[in-house]
């Protein structure tokens, strides 16, 4: 049986870059240097090889202009954003995006997180492991939909 390891990249991060689509890495790779120190990249690997991973940042990632006002408000709360959250495509429907998001939830069991997706298909996954809903947002011609960890109240 597989044996995956959650942990943080801390040098290195061009190795969880190139797992990215490549217009995800034009999005973060050419702006890491500003947020390297505002961010932490967590990965899973599986005999030394990224197949997953993600970035908590603790303000504003890059490209976030139509979202900035929205952000700062839920960074003020507490809660830290998730983006660029990536399984390996070899490696799907294992529930490595859950292992993830549940081995991040118990290294930093008090934080409160928000994202953001525009792929609606992934409503159930972001329920199922403790995210809700909470509204639409218009990115120029597309909407993205904003999530919050439920344990938001305490």
């Amino acid at each position: 049986m597989a044996m995956f390891i959650f942990k943080q990249l801390t040098s290195q991060p061009q190795q969880f870059f190139d797992l990215l689509p490549t217009e995800w890495q034009e999005e973060i790779v050419p702006f890491w240097g500003d947020y390297e120190d505002f961010a932490k990249i967590y990965i899973i690997e599986e005999d030394e090889v990224i197949i997953g991973g993600g970035i908590v940042f603790y303000s504003c990632p890059p490209n976030f202009s139509y979202f900035e006002d929205e952000a700062n408000y839920w960074f003020s709360k507490g809660y830290l954003y998730l983006g660029f959250i990536w399984i390996a495509a070899h490696k799907r429907n294992n529930n490595l995006g859950s292992f993830w998001l549940d081995q991040l939830k118990l290294a930093e069991s008090h934080q409160k997180y928000f994202l953001l997706t525009e792929e609606n298909r992934l409503h159930r996954f972001y329920v199922k492991n403790g995210f809700s809903r909470i509204k639409s947002l218009k990115n120029d011609d597309h909407f993205e939909w904003l999530y919050l960890s439920e344990d938001d109240s305490k």
